[in-house]
């Protein structure tokens, strides 16, 4: 049977994966070793395309066939799960309450697609809907990502290491628990200390990790990211490609071609890609009288609990924060952000803000900020395209309301 054209869509959660999914679909959120869009095309074998917001479709086009399977990008897939959407016939839908988890859109129905943009609950009408017969994870809020990353982490491990063999650590390093560390071709690994009793320890392709690391797992290391030297690792962690940390880390997402190369302390956090730490930047994870966390929510706008005793950092892509930035326990950093300056700034920075608490914020302007990030690509061999630009000056259009 020929697999239906693979689809995966926003719903209403974007608002709520806000700052992170500014720049990008739901799809493209990196948590455990891959991203979602990584793991479902893993399970079906073949390339996905997105359903999200009409400034994002330029650079995330949506492919179109007679035949399509929708499935929603706030869901991580398991084995039960893939099988019933494999299984499901044209024109049904997988419900599980008011969420909308699959949806077989056949070509009497592709005109609708084209109007949903992300909301696809009025086709239902048109749809018979089956129940969910199996439990499964969800993304609900930016917190998601570090607090379900042990958990996506080690199934990631198990998915990409079955029935392979990786490469054994040099005799330089010290190894607990080696059978669950799993070390990629190319990838250098020397005088580490790499404990894997709490944890996997995955290191990709061409990663380093340098002499005196101490990781303690679960850790992901994606193609090209690098651990310093004596940098300190606490699971769960994921280092996104080409990212590159140094310091101390305990439960943090990078979602990739971000540096954090200096000494500083990150915790339970989530960094976007694009970003650049300076030296000494410090987060707070936990407030002195040990109680909930309450951070920014661009859903509601306005300040909320996460439910969380521990709770750091959250960073939009291309924000950077300039050395010995102290950041208050549940910040949120928007898009583009430059934050710099003595003293404790606020825990929401909006999207092209400039400065710190000593000085004040006034705009980043556009022009200064994509100029930047041509710079940080060309690092990376790579180039900006006119479409990523167009996609940066929507976000400073329409986030000037929380400057």
């Amino acid at each position: 049977m020929q697999m239906p054209n693979l689809i995966l869509f926003d719903d209403s959660t974007r608002q709520h994966l806000l700052p992170l999914v500014f720049t990008k679909p739901i799809a493209e959120l990196r948590i455990g070793i891959t991203t979602i869009r990584q793991k479902w095309e893993h399970y079906f074998g073949t390339n996905s395309s997105t359903l999200t917001s009409d400034y994002l479709e330029p650079v995330f086009p949506i492919h179109l066939a007679q035949n399509n399977l929708l499935i929603n990008a706030s869901v991580l897939p398991n084995d039960k799960l893939v099988q019933q959407i494999i299984e499901l016939p044209g024109n049904h839908a997988i419900v599980d309450g008011e969420v909308l988890i699959a949806l077989h859109v056949t070509e009497k129905y592709l005109p609708m697609l084209h109007t949903a943009r992300g909301e696809l609950r009025p086709m239902l009408a048109d749809y018979r809907q089956v129940s969910l017969s199996c439990s499964y994870t969800k993304l609900h809020k930016v917190s998601d990502l570090f607090t379900l990353n042990d958990l996506v982490l080690r199934s990631d491990f198990a998915t990409l290491t079955h029935n392979r063999q990786g490469v054994k650590p040099s005799s330089t390093n010290t190894c607990i628990n080696e059978s669950a560390i799993f070390i990629e071709e190319g990838a250098k690994v020397e005088g580490a200390i790499l404990n894997a009793s709490t944890g996997p320890i995955y290191i990709g392709r061409d990663a380093e990790i340098m002499e005196g690391a101490m990781v303690r797992g679960p850790l992901a290391m994606c193609a090209n990211s690098v651990l310093k030297m004596g940098t300190k690792v606490y699971g769960a962690s994921t280092l996104g490609p080409y990212v590159k940390v140094g310091g101390e880390l305990n439960n943090v997402v990078v979602m990739g071609y971000s540096n954090k190369a200096h000494d500083g302390f990150l915790g339970n956090a989530v960094i976007g890609e694009w970003c650049n730490l300076g030296a000494d930047t410090n987060n707070s994870n936990l407030k002195n009288n040990y109680g909930d966390v309450r951070i920014f929510n661009y859903g509601s706008q306005q300040m909320e609990s996460t439910g969380l005793q521990f709770c750091g950092l959250i960073m939009g892509d291309h924000a950077k924060t300039g050395i010995n930035t102290m950041l208050n326990t549940g910040t949120i950093i928007g898009v583009a952000a430059n934050v710099f300056g003595a003293g404790f700034p606020p825990k929401h920075i909006a999207s092209f803000s400039w400065g710190g608490a000593d000085t004040g914020f006034t705009t980043h302007q556009l022009d200064k900020a994509i100029a930047t990030a041509e710079k940080m690509y060309a690092r990376r061999n790579k180039k900006m395209s006119e479409a990523e630009k167009q996609v940066l000056k929507y976000v400073y259009t329409n986030t000037q309301k929380f400057r």
